[in-house]
Protein backbone atom coordinates (compact mmCIF):
# COMPACT_ATOMS: atom_id res chain seq x y z
CA UNK A 1 0.00 0.00 0.00
CA UNK A 2 1.14 3.33 -0.77
CA UNK A 3 1.01 6.74 1.14
CA UNK A 4 0.05 10.06 -0.51
CA UNK A 5 1.51 12.63 2.15
CA UNK A 6 -0.09 16.09 0.98
CA UNK A 7 0.06 19.67 3.05
CA UNK A 8 -3.39 21.12 1.44
CA UNK A 9 -6.39 19.30 -0.65
CA UNK A 10 -8.21 20.73 -3.62
CA UNK A 11 -10.87 19.65 -5.56
CA UNK A 12 -10.69 19.80 -9.55
CA UNK A 13 -12.80 22.70 -9.73
CA UNK A 14 -12.50 24.08 -6.15
CA UNK A 15 -10.54 27.88 -6.36
CA UNK A 16 -9.62 27.64 -2.45
CA UNK A 17 -8.03 24.53 -0.89
CA UNK A 18 -8.54 22.99 2.23
CA UNK A 19 -5.81 22.08 4.64
CA UNK A 20 -5.56 18.14 4.97
CA UNK A 21 -5.85 18.41 9.11
CA UNK A 22 -9.49 20.35 8.30
CA UNK A 23 -10.96 18.02 5.53
CA UNK A 24 -14.35 19.45 6.27
CA UNK A 25 -14.61 22.68 4.50
CA UNK A 26 -15.51 24.71 7.67
CA UNK A 27 -15.69 24.45 10.86
CA UNK A 28 -15.07 26.23 14.17
CA UNK A 29 -15.51 26.15 17.64
CA UNK A 30 -16.66 29.41 19.34
CA UNK A 31 -17.24 31.16 22.91
CA UNK A 32 -21.31 32.44 22.35
CA UNK A 33 -21.25 34.58 25.72
CA UNK A 34 -20.63 38.16 26.45
CA UNK A 35 -18.07 39.10 23.21
CA UNK A 36 -17.97 35.77 21.32
CA UNK A 37 -14.76 34.74 20.01
CA UNK A 38 -13.38 31.82 18.03
CA UNK A 39 -11.32 29.48 19.53
CA UNK A 40 -10.21 27.91 16.85
CA UNK A 41 -11.95 27.20 13.76
CA UNK A 42 -10.93 26.50 9.70
CA UNK A 43 -12.29 28.59 6.72
CA UNK A 44 -13.93 30.76 9.13
CA UNK A 45 -13.08 34.83 8.94
CA UNK A 46 -15.40 35.53 11.62
CA UNK A 47 -18.23 35.58 13.64
CA UNK A 48 -21.47 37.66 14.21
CA UNK A 49 -23.63 37.81 17.07
CA UNK A 50 -26.75 38.35 16.08
CA UNK A 51 -28.93 38.48 19.48
CA UNK A 52 -29.17 35.88 21.95
CA UNK A 53 -28.47 32.54 20.93
CA UNK A 54 -28.60 33.85 17.28
CA UNK A 55 -24.65 33.64 15.50
CA UNK A 56 -23.62 34.05 12.03
CA UNK A 57 -20.11 32.33 10.84
CA UNK A 58 -18.55 34.04 7.94
CA UNK A 59 -16.47 31.26 5.95
CA UNK A 60 -12.96 32.63 4.82
CA UNK A 61 -13.76 30.78 1.24
CA UNK A 62 -16.97 30.50 -0.17
CA UNK A 63 -18.87 27.40 -0.73
CA UNK A 64 -19.82 26.32 -4.29
CA UNK A 65 -23.75 26.61 -3.25
CA UNK A 66 -25.68 27.03 -0.61
CA UNK A 67 -26.52 23.12 -0.49
CA UNK A 68 -23.76 22.28 2.00
CA UNK A 69 -24.33 20.03 5.14
CA UNK A 70 -23.79 21.35 8.26
CA UNK A 71 -23.91 19.93 11.65
CA UNK A 72 -23.86 22.00 15.31
CA UNK A 73 -23.65 21.47 18.91
CA UNK A 74 -22.89 22.75 22.33
CA UNK A 75 -21.30 21.28 25.32
CA UNK A 76 -24.41 22.13 27.41
CA UNK A 77 -26.33 18.66 27.12
CA UNK A 78 -29.61 21.11 28.01
CA UNK A 79 -29.17 23.04 24.98
CA UNK A 80 -30.67 22.57 21.73
CA UNK A 81 -29.76 24.16 17.84
CA UNK A 82 -31.52 24.74 15.02
CA UNK A 83 -29.82 25.98 11.77
CA UNK A 84 -31.33 28.54 8.71
CA UNK A 85 -29.45 30.77 6.40
CA UNK A 86 -27.36 28.62 4.48
CA UNK A 87 -25.54 31.34 1.99
CA UNK A 88 -22.04 30.49 -0.14
CA UNK A 89 -20.52 32.75 2.32
CA UNK A 90 -22.38 32.36 5.68
CA UNK A 91 -23.96 30.07 8.01
CA UNK A 92 -26.66 31.48 10.79
CA UNK A 93 -27.49 28.93 13.71
CA UNK A 94 -29.06 29.85 16.95
CA UNK A 95 -29.17 28.17 20.36
CA UNK A 96 -31.87 27.32 22.60
CA UNK A 97 -33.02 25.99 25.66
CA UNK A 98 -34.29 22.04 25.27
CA UNK A 99 -36.76 22.77 28.32
CA UNK A 100 -38.02 26.08 27.63
CA UNK A 101 -37.41 26.87 23.61
CA UNK A 102 -35.91 29.90 24.39
CA UNK A 103 -33.02 31.49 23.00
CA UNK A 104 -29.71 31.14 24.81
CA UNK A 105 -26.29 32.35 24.82
CA UNK A 106 -23.76 29.30 25.13
CA UNK A 107 -20.20 28.74 25.64
CA UNK A 108 -19.19 26.41 24.09
CA UNK A 109 -20.56 26.15 19.90
CA UNK A 110 -19.58 23.94 17.33
CA UNK A 111 -20.17 23.97 13.91
CA UNK A 112 -19.14 21.76 10.93
CA UNK A 113 -19.53 22.20 7.36
CA UNK A 114 -19.32 20.03 4.67
CA UNK A 115 -19.98 20.50 0.53
CA UNK A 116 -17.69 21.53 -2.10
CA UNK A 117 -15.70 24.86 -1.80
CA UNK A 118 -16.00 27.04 -4.82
Amino acid sequence: MSTLKVTNIQATGETASRAVSGVAAAWVNFNGTGTIAVRDSQNVSGLVDNGTGDYTVNFSSNMGNANYCSTSASRNRATGSTQSGNAVSSKQIQMYETASGSANDVDNVNLSIHGDLA
